[in-house]
């Protein structure tokens, strides 16, 4: 009995150690913590000294305490093995695919190795499908109050800017302008009601020249521009280093004071002193890409251009300033600033003055609202970015437009009016060509969709994602980085040459 019980232990010693060895030498990313406690026990720890020899009775084993004390640590080891063994058998990616082995991930993307991609991306794509086919005649009819209710905010805050600096005509003057751009022309832009009106009004809708950009949509930016920029490289390159919104990429450069100063002025003066150039730029650079223009020595396209870099002459040779304040500032300061108010004039210059100052001091505080809605949508740590590009309408596509933006507060039309409609943004990443009153539905089937797959959807409060993004653009915090690894091959693009038109085309 003695001797087979002995010969039992041998053969767990030998079995352990070929554990160990197979373990160690199929997996280059080995548990450091279950190599060291199985070379202790299975290796090393164990002898035949622990094996007590037959008694002088002849009928009885006897085991030492030491002997007892390593059958605990095998029966240890050998699970330590087998788990680490599991971990090195190579993960299954979203859709199946076959990634390093070894990889391990943090623990707030843990739910990205049991994501079904392809399954999660053909639901969402088929949820924006049927909302296309459901918009009609209640969507315009929508679009139309909407429009009255900013047109109405315009009427109180022109007919009172006379009677000096008072808080009625600046917030009513900032709605109109804010629900203008936000809600009218960035849907109407990026062709949300275009299924809904067959007298093709909405399209072409603020561009070509002045005529039509004062009357559809008059703001700071060029419509052109902002099409380029916001409706092709923001929505497509959503997250990825040319993501030209990415406010985690555009702040790396702010460095000493001005890291803690930039961020707090730019939400004074955003509109015109960011977003206007740097749409303009980004159009310019288009242009330039399309007609195999060099870009002048030591300019980066993916560089944001403010109005102070183009007063350096950061933009020179891609940004003219001339043509810049022509065609897209000057326009704007002159129609809004100047000449709207100037029918007061007929009644009293204080009157006029008085004009000026609202729309002076609404056009500040439009820039507040505007960047409380606008910037905090992606950014924050809780928000991914990317390290390369893939092809619109994918299930990576989709994916992205998900766990790269964030919502606010969503329902009924009074609270989503004074978010701009911006409350839907990853409703909008998704389906970028529906109507407002198709996202009010959508917004919580697709929330169910992301809840089912176990996709992260982040929604909260503005002043909430507001705080989050001021983390990002202080250096405070760090948005998480997407594990290429476990990103979906046949999903991914590069977006250089050819590839860009071609994936524009079908994604239009």
């Amino acid at each position: 009995m003695a001797s087979r019980l002995a010969a039992l232990l041998m053969a767990l010693r030998c079995a352990g150690s070929t554990a160990f060895s197979i373990a160690s030498s199929s997996s280059p990313t080995f548990d450091v913590a279950a190599r060291q406690l199985s070379r202790k026990t299975l290796a090393g720890a164990w002898s035949e000294r622990d094996v007590a020899q037959p008694t002088a009775f002849g009928s009885s084993v006897e085991w030492s305490f030491g002997s007892m004390r390593h059958l605990a640590a095998l029966a240890v080891a050998l699970p330590a093995l087998m788990a680490s063994r599991r971990r090195s058998s190579g993960r299954r990616a979203r859709g199946g695919q076959d990634t390093a082995r070894g990889t391990e991930l943090a623990t707030q993307d843990k739910w990205i190795a049991d994501l079904d991609l392809p399954a999660f991306g053909k639901e969402v794509k088929d949820l924006g499908e049927r909302l296309k086919k459901e918009q009609g005649r209640a969507d315009r009819l929508h679009l139309r109050w909407m429009v009255i209710w900013s047109r109405t905010c315009a009427l109180i805050g022109l007919s009172t800017m006379w009677m000096g600096p008072n808080i009625i005509s600046v917030v009513a003057l900032t709605l109109w302008t804010h629900s203008a751009w936000t809600m009218v022309g960035h849907h109407v832009g990026h062709g949300g009601y275009n299924r809904t009106d067959a007298t093709g009004r909405f399209r072409g809708f603020a561009l070509g020249s002045l005529y039509r950009r004062i009357v559809d949509w008059f703001d700071w930016m060029l419509p052109e521009a902002w099409n380029v920029e916001h409706n092709q490289l923001h929505h497509y390159r959503l997250g990825e280093e040319a993501d030209p919104d990415l406010l985690e990429r555009n702040s790396e450069g702010w460095t000493g004071m001005d890291r803690w100063m930039m961020p707090i002025v730019s939400i004074f003066l955003w509109k015109w002193g960011y977003y206007a150039s740097n749409t303009y730029k980004e159009m310019k650079v288009t242009e330039m890409q399309r007609q195999g223009k060099p870009f002048p020595p030591g300019f980066d396209p993916k560089d944001p251009l403010t109005l102070g870099d183009l007063f350096q002459g950061k933009g020179k040779g891609v940004v003219s300033k001339r043509d810049f304040f022509m065609r897209v500032l000057g326009p704007y300061f002159i129609v809004h600033f100047l000449v709207l108010p100037a029918p007061l004039l007929f009644f009293s210059p204080a009157f006029y003055l008085s004009g000026v100052v609202n729309l002076l001091l609404a056009d500040v505080l439009s820039n507040i609202h505007g960047y409380i809605v606008v910037v905090p949508n992606h950014a924050g740590s809780d928000l991914y970015r990317f390290n390369r590009g893939c092809k619109p309408k994918s299930p990576t596509f989709f994916l992205r437009a998900v766990i790269s933006s964030a919502n606010f507060r969503t329902g009924g039309n009074f609270n989503d009016f004074l978010h701009g409609w911006l409350n839907y943004q990853i409703e909008h990443h998704c389906w970028p060509d529906l109507s407002m009153l198709a996202y009010q539905k959508g917004q919580p089937e697709l929330k169910k969709i992301c809840d089912k797959y176990g996709v992260p959807y982040i929604q909260e409060n503005v002043f909430v994602r507001t705080k989050k993004a001021l983390a990002i653009s202080l250096g405070l915090s760090k948005m998480r980085p997407y594990p290429e690894q476990y990103e979906r091959e046949e999903d991914m693009m590069d977006w250089s040459g050819d590839g860009k038109q071609k994936a524009l085309m079908a994604a239009a």
